[in-house]
């Protein structure tokens, strides 16, 4: 019979389930959408609207999006007085900061 992991974690420690649970809730509080970061920062959507010279509605749908442009969510994140950054991570290896996403002038 297959166990849950809710199953495993009650087998554990007491002090090392605790170490999971504290581990699992700092990994999800690192993790926002875009309306949750908003508001994070104190901000309304009238207010970063403002910034990017749209309307309130164009910021709704930004928030809803599960698929945006990189240099629509840079001018977001900008909004709120924040700087986007990306970073590559591949197994075995140190992040990566992409500095741009490609070259000019050939």
């Amino acid at each position: 019979m297959a166990r849950t992991l809710a199953d495993k974690l009650q087998q554990l420690p007491a002090a090392r389930r605790r170490k999971v649970e504290d581990r699992a809730t700092e990994l999800v509080a690192e993790e926002m959408c875009l309306r949750d970061l908003r508001k994070a920062m104190n901000r309304t959507q009238v207010e970063v609207a403002k910034v990017l010279k749209v309307g309130q509605d164009t910021v709704s749908r930004y928030e809803q999006r599960s698929d945006m442009l990189l240099s629509t969510l840079q001018g977001y994140v900008q909004a709120m007085g924040g700087e986007l950054e990306l970073v590559v991570t591949f197994p075995d290896r140190k992040p990566v900061k992409l500095k741009s996403l490609g070259e000019f002038g050939g």
